[in-house]
């Protein structure tokens, strides 16, 4: 039932989106993912596997006929050739009284490594009289993505390497999910989480991957020290009364495509940095 409330609210439309120009000149190669097969998450229907294109029709299908959002649609050049592609999309619908808000975000790579997406986020702010039980929003998550990795500060958090959820021992099921989900995280299953490494914490990551500028660049020195591969992040705050939810924050961080990405779309700029003319100027 919570499921259905949630996408009738969003039978929504956006209004025409620019289209990338064609990478003629460029042979896209397809970066790597920590996901594969049936534990490819998505949000909404966008996950690692969309691309820039593919991500607009889910856009287009969700948000069709409204006329209260936001849409911002990022584009950027590639190359010496200024290959234009978008490299972000947004939708925003403000939150009122009786209406609850939304945001809808996606980043991609660029042309040279297959325009994926490689972050995607979503954030629902429930209206008062709207706000969904804790215990519903926990059922639907776990149904959705399965279980968990940690939870705990909030958070439920699939954290994800050579292809599996990673398990820490916690076999949570619903109930035992909702007992966990405000107290702290368990310093114990953290430390099971890092094992021997001195890498860096995979929660830590997704946190600041939430704040921080959403470019490749930006995300991989940290990617590049993560103890996983990837992230599925998913925080519930509490609402009017505690068992309420207010807020429903979904993250979803391919951290093994932003590193692939990154070494893809570096070696094609070098490559085409190669190939501009270098005829100097004749002597007058």
């Amino acid at each position: 039932m919570l499921r259905r409330a949630l996408v009738s609210m969003l039978a929504m439309g956006l209004a025409s989106l620019p289209v990338a120009s064609p990478a003629e000149d460029i042979k896209p190669r397809t970066p790597e993912t920590a996901f594969t097969g049936k534990l490819t998450p998505d949000i909404l229907g966008i996950s690692a596997e969309s691309t820039a294109e593919s991500a607009r029709a889910v856009f287009d299908s969700l948000f069709k006929g409204r006329t209260d959002t936001k849409t911002d649609i990022q584009q950027q050049k590639f190359g010496n050739g200024g290959t234009s592609f978008v490299a972000a999309m947004s939708f925003s619908l403000p939150a009122g009284p009786r209406q609850n808000g939304e945001m809808l975000s996606t980043s991609f790579s660029s042309p040279a490594s297959a325009n994926r997406a490689y972050f995607v986020a979503r954030n629902l702010t429930f209206a008062q009289d709207q706000q969904p039980s804790k215990a519903d929003m926990i059922k639907e998550v776990m149904g959705k993505y399965g279980v968990p990795t940690i939870i705990g500060d909030q958070h439920l958090y699939y954290i994800y390497r050579k292809g599996s959820i990673i398990s820490v021992g916690g076999k949570y099921k619903a109930a035992s999910a909702l007992e966990a989900i405000d107290k702290p995280l368990d310093p114990r299953a953290a430390v099971k989480l890092n094992g021997d490494t001195v890498r860096g914490s995979c929660v830590a990551v997704v946190k600041r991957a939430q704040a921080k500028a959403k470019e490749l660049n930006a995300m991989l020195p940290e990617a590049k020290g993560a103890n996983c591969e990837g992230v599925l992040s998913v925080q519930l705050v509490p609402g009017t009364s505690a068992d309420r939810v207010s807020i429903a924050q979904f993250t979803l961080l391919d951290i093994k495509r932003v590193i692939s990405a990154a070494a893809i779309d570096g070696a094609a700029l070098a490559a085409d940095q190669q190939s501009m003319p270098t005829g100097s100027t004749p002597r007058l």
